[in-house]
């Protein structure tokens, strides 16, 4: 078996230049360019029984998400796309990535497609371009002190997946959310002035926020009654210490994850209603990560997020 972060070392003695940023972020730098390349998998990211359309939204929106946690606007995309059976559930895929692509401005300019053999699974990958007016916020940056700020709530996601696990005919807001995921390009690039590290919360809150902190040298302390829950979360899985811990850990959030130096005040931004705008924490001295609520300390669940690994 092996895993994300077991390969990862591999990789760095091949990405040593300075746009790879260490392979510490989620995106790689070249100037004012910003380049970012997810992929998506039917069983991993997407359900068999989901719509295709909505699987082409939402291939375009992990990559957007990408670019908002480092305030770039987005210029262009190459699809790698894979092909198999008669082409119906290409064609709907392809209309959905195109409305996500109208939505935010983002041209298709070219990519790959190769067939696969019957029965495979799809894999789909999308390479994303965009620009920054300034310096693009970097994981490396985050400072002891700084406050831990969340553009977006959490858990919304991984509760519609857990409907879906449940009954695949299954609908409503949760569900909405997990198939179609917003990128907060507009608050990214209101915050990225501002953070000293930035990223988006894609594998769950806590294994990210413990990634931002390995690259920045430091630990943080959240408040797990401060992390923001939907009403629609709420109403399906309640808000107690089991549920938060359920948000902050299940991923495919697209939240923004900012580091901003003592003082700033993001709340004074001019922002559009959503997303919210949450405290949930401080940057420490040292490599720890600490949860607490009203009862005190909270210990860390044995699995902080989603980090995928063979089987």
């Amino acid at each position: 078996m092996t895993s994300e972060s077991a390969i990862l070392p591999q990789l760095r003695r091949i990405a040593t230049d300075p746009a790879a940023r260490g392979l510490l972020d989620d995106v790689a730098v070249l100037g004012d360019l910003v380049l970012t390349h997810d992929s998506i998998a039917e069983g991993v990211h997407y359900l068999p029984t989901d719509p295709p359309a909505s699987v082409g939204w939402k291939l375009a929106a992990v990559n957007l998400s990408d670019l908002a946690a480092k305030g770039a606007e987005p210029l262009a995309a190459l699809l790698s796309l894979t092909l198999s059976g008669d082409g119906e559930w290409e064609n709907a895929f392809l209309d959905g990535l195109a409305a996500a692509c109208e939505s935010y401005g983002l041209p298709l300019v070219g990519g790959d497609t190769i067939a696969l053999p019957h029965g495979a699974p799809r894999v789909l990958g999308l390479t994303v371009v965009g620009r920054v007016d300034s310096l693009a916020p970097d994981r490396r940056g985050g400072r002891p002190g700084d406050q831990l700020w969340l553009a977006g709530t959490l858990g919304d996601s991984a509760a519609g997946l857990a409907l879906l696990t449940r009954d695949p005919a299954s609908a409503g807001v949760l569900v909405d959310i997990f198939r179609r995921p917003v990128p907060l390009l507009a608050a990214g690039r209101a915050l990225a002035p501002l953070a000293s590290a930035m990223m988006d919360v894609s594998d769950g809150l806590l294994l990210d926020c413990q990634r931002l902190c390995a690259a920045s040298g430091c630990g943080a302390a959240i408040d797990l009654d401060a992390l923001p829950l939907s009403s629609a979360f709420v109403a399906e899985r309640g808000g107690g210490r089991a549920e938060r811990l359920f948000a902050a850990t299940g991923g495919d959030d697209y939240a923004l994850l900012a580091a901003l130096p003592p003082g700033s005040d993001p709340l004074t931004l001019s922002l559009p209603p959503q997303p919210r705008l949450t405290r949930i924490g401080t940057l420490t001295d040292g490599d720890t990560l600490v949860l607490t609520d009203k009862g005190g300390a909270v210990p860390l669940p044995e699995r902080l997020g989603h980090e995928h690994r063979t089987a």
